[in-house]
Parts: C-alpha cells; structure tokens; sequence
C-alpha cells in the first residue's frame, strides 16, 4: 500500500491509507498548483 507521495515542489503527503493519500494530494493540488490535475492512478504512481 502506498501511503507517500512528495510533489515536485517539495511537499510530502502521507495519508493513512491510498484513499486518503489521493484525497490529500488531489488537495494539495487544488490549493497549490491551480490547473493541476491528476488522477488516482497517476497519484498512486509517483506515491511510495
């Protein structure tokens, strides 16, 4: 299970599980990176 994902801007999100990992990532997009995008499979590609 992937729980980890650091943003090329730096930023590392955890979440407790891969759902709240993409929650958490789909929202540090949305507030830091307007336009930015990206699918749960996408996240849960470049996530550790």
């Amino acid at each position: 299970m992937k729980t980890l994902m650091t943003c090329p801007c730096g930023e590392q999100i955890r979440g407790k599980d891969e759902d709240e990992l993409v929650e958490l990532t789909q929202a540090h997009l949305s507030a830091e990176h307007p336009g930015r995008e990206y699918d749960r499979d996408q996240i849960l590609f470049m996530a550790l």
